[in-house]
């Protein structure tokens, strides 16, 4: 496998606070990584970096071999980049169909292909804020899904939903590995030992500890860190 997301001393200063520290970190094409951490590890201005949402104080961002750092974040997303946020970000005003066709940007695909695979069917014409808030979740994934990205970004995508569809998007990831790459960003640990290959740790701004989600859950750090505690990402 090539890389397809790197980044080189990644580091995000917030008034004196240093949210992201110097992180080096490489993603390989095709791979389905989890990221997780206590909470305030800096899991989501990492990715707010990632996307171009938020400029670093230092270090690069590369994607697919190109120098991304200084590009704005719709740039980013004509490039292959896809994700969705820790919070909701439909139009709620709108009916589902057309969040989708927006998020596909004249892209031919299939809206209705998209809701069956997050287990929304037939929902094209219903109010997007009339959804419950796992099912806005879950149309978040499918307008994801509709961009055909290289790399699909998700932030606590499985925050609110049920444990059937909890279920549901484990054999997603599962059916969606090998199509595009995944970087997911989760705090139930249960799809991420279920769903991930590998497993990057962050604590403090800091990568702890990478490897398998079986070489995680075994790491004396990991654990004193995070999973010995309970804490969420």
């Amino acid at each position: 496998m090539s890389a397809i997301l790197q980044t080189s001393g990644l580091t995000r200063r917030f008034h004196g606070l240093t949210a992201v520290d110097a992180v080096d970190f490489t993603l390989e094409r095709g791979e389905v990584r989890a990221l997780i951490g206590p909470n305030g590890a800096g899991k989501t201005t990492f990715v707010s970096l990632l996307c171009g949402r938020i400029p670093p104080s230092s270090g690069s961002v590369r994607f697919d071999g190109a120098d991304i750092t200084a590009l704005p974040a719709h740039r980013r997303i004509r490039l292959g980049m896809a994700y969705t946020f820790q919070i909701t970000s439909i139009f709620s005003g709108l009916p589902v169909a057309e969040n989708l066709s927006l998020a596909a940007r004249g892209r031919d695909v299939s809206l209705s292909a998209a809701l069956e695979r997050v287990g929304l069917p037939e929902r094209e014409e219903t109010l997007a804020g009339d959804l419950s808030y796992g099912h806005q979740r879950l149309l978040e994934i499918a307008m994801g899904l509709v961009q055909s990205p290289r790399l699909l970004i998700l932030d606590e995508p499985t925050q609110g939903l049920s444990d059937a569809e909890i279920a549901r998007f484990k054999a997603l990831i599962r059916d969606l590995a090998g199509e595009t790459t995944i970087l997911l960003i989760e705090h139930n640990m249960s799809v991420v030992m279920e769903t991930a290959d590998r497993v990057t740790v962050l604590n403090f701004g800091q990568v702890l500890a990478e490897g398998t989600p079986a070489e995680i859950h075994a790491n004396a750090d990991v654990q004193a860190a995070y999973l010995g505690t309970g804490g969420a990402a």
